[in-house]
């Protein structure tokens, strides 16, 4: 067993900061490159709908890289086929190289997702095992014509609404089950609309369908989640990446701690938490950088669903920050706002945004700014808040940024 290493709460959260890409220089010109480098090194990038700034998968690259080509991305999901949609702890843009892993899930499903006697298993398979007339007239359709939207289906349906998903019709269910048993894939969007096609239609000729055993991904499958914390313990390596589809951890971790891929690291002025906590062998160089004048803090402004604080327990537990989407809170309840973006200064979070994309005129409106008890006050590091949400703006394409007055004093120099 190797021997255990020590360091510093605030070098554990620098090693994770770092990275999730959000400290020293972005690059100045980003290309589909950077764009894979950080997709490789976070596992995934969440999907969401809700564009009251913009969509969260392109805050998050844009709070890595800057000013990107969103033409790059899309030329790597539908044109190289580097990148891919599938369902990773949520909807979510993956890598085509990490196919393999993905396509045991999908040879698992529904077990990998549903625990099997439980009331959404016996739904599903109800759902499917009654209609498989829709999945046979979906997989024909898309056989005969290419690519399809899911309006484009006639509704073969025998039973309705046998699941809670109500805002679903029962063609979009089916398909979804398709999806995520790999038969169809996402190959293209018509707005918000998703296009599929058959999955073999749409893989590239170099990806691997290596056959996995459920002992082999997960085995992968962990050391990924653990390169892209820094520093972690089983219960928040179980969150990240395959959340909560790592049926055999316990194990996993004593055959890691075995091959000295992950090496135990205890936090000497830090909270422990529940479990022992581990490093990745291949970032203790990294780690061990930190203490020098290497780090490089930057200001970064980060999605509510980024994937450095996608885990709320760590994140209060290691970053002392407690945040909560307050988007389903009504509004009278509050606290911060609808879609609020936390603001990360080097290793701490130091405030929170309000904003809003008024794109009809153009505007980046900032409803509201609110500072932690513990944030900076000088002049510098406001200005730095500033040329953040400047450059957030030129992304999006405001013309203009408004500042509200709910911003603090010692702030409101530099943020008007």
């Amino acid at each position: 067993m190797p021997e255990k290493i020590t360091t510093t709460l605030e070098n554990a959260r620098r090693l994770a900061v770092t990275k999730q890409h959000l400290a020293g220089k972005r690059p100045n010109k980003p290309d589909s490159d950077d764009i894979l480098r950080v997709a490789r090194d976070l596992g995934c990038l969440q999907l969401d709908p809700i564009s009251t700034v913009a969509p969260s998968h392109l805050i998050v690259l844009w709070s890595r890289l800057g000013n990107f080509d969103r033409t790059d991305l899309d030329n790597l999901l539908w044109r190289d086929k580097k990148l891919f949609e599938y369902w990773a702890h949520q909807a979510s843009i993956v890598l085509m190289e990490d196919y393999p892993l993905y396509y045991s899930l999908m040879r698992r499903y529904p077990d990998v997702l549903v625990r099997p006697g439980s009331v959404w298993r016996q739904r599903i398979d109800k759902f499917l095992n009654a209609n498989t007339s829709l999945r046979d007239h979906i997989l024909s359709e898309l056989r005969k014509k290419g690519p399809l939207l899911s309006r484009q289906f006639e509704d073969k349906t025998k039973v309705k609404r046998s699941f809670g998903w109500s805002s679903w019709g029962d063609v979009s269910r089916m398909m979804f089950h398709l999806f995520l048993k790999g038969e169809v894939m996402v190959v293209g969007r018509q707005g918000k609309q998703k296009l599929y096609d058959l999955s073999e239609n749409f893989l590239p000729s170099w990806v691997s369908k290596k056959e996995l055993s459920a002992e082999e991904v997960e085995y992968l499958s962990a050391q990924r989640s653990l390169r892209a914390l820094g520093v972690a313990n089983s219960s928040e390596i179980s969150w990240h990446f395959f959340r909560n589809r790592y049926p055999n951890l316990k194990a996993t971790m004593k055959q890691l701690v075995a091959d000295e891929k992950i090496i135990p690291i205890d936090l000497k002025d830090g909270p422990v938490g529940k479990g022992e906590r581990y490093i990745h062998s291949k970032d203790i160089a990294l780690l061990n950088k930190l203490d020098s004048n290497n780090w490089e803090p930057r200001v970064s402004l980060l999605s509510p669903f980024d994937n450095l604080f996608c885990d709320r327990a760590r994140t209060k537990l290691l970053f002392n920050f407690d945040y909560t989407i307050e988007i389903y809170t009504p509004a009278s309840k509050r606290k911060f706002g609808y879609y609020v973006l936390p603001i990360l200064y080097g290793d701490k979070f130091i405030g929170r945004l309000d904003p809003f994309m008024d794109r009809k005129n153009g505007k980046l409106i900032i409803k509201a700014a609110h500072a932690e008890s513990h944030a900076p006050k000088d002049k510098d590091t406001s200005r730095e808040i500033r040329d953040s949400v400047k450059q957030l703006s030129e992304f999006l394409g405001a013309k203009e940024v408004v500042y509200s007055r709910k911003v603090p004093k010692y702030w409101q120099s530099q943020l008007h």
